[in-house]
């Protein structure tokens, strides 16, 4: 059975990596509160183990923390970007009502300007 040691804490270690890659896969960007929680709590499980287990561990809970944080920066600027985007769409489509306003007159035209302002957020 003692032969046997080394081969069940390396089985429990890569299973214990499956399940945090597993959890961490596909899911959202966290927030720093979640990661930082999430680091606390993977290190805190590690203090259990010893040798190169435990340094393995370690290893792992600090390169998921490092995963996520770039999973949240990337999901930042994404958002950020595609905001930008829309504002730039809304703007030209701004430009283009606008522009249609112009073959009116009068009070239609200032309606017609005003509806615009409102649909497109100017």
């Amino acid at each position: 059975m003692r032969k046997f040691a080394p081969i069940f804490s390396a089985l429990a270690l890569c299973a214990a990596v499956v399940s945090v890659q597993a959890q961490t896969a596909g899911t959202p960007a966290m927030t720093k509160e979640q990661i930082n929680a999430r680091y606390d709590a993977d290190m805190k499980r590690c203090d259990s183990m010893k040798g190169n287990d435990k340094d393995v561990c370690q290893k792992q809970a600090k390169a998921t923390r490092e995963e996520q944080k770039a999973d949240a920066k990337q999901a930042k600027e994404n958002a950020e970007s595609r905001h930008d985007a829309n504002k730039e769409k809304m703007e030209a489509e701004y430009k283009v009502a606008k522009e249609k306003c112009d073959a009116l007159s009068g009070d239609a035209k200032d309606q017609c300007v005003a509806n615009a302002k409102t649909r497109y957020n100017q």
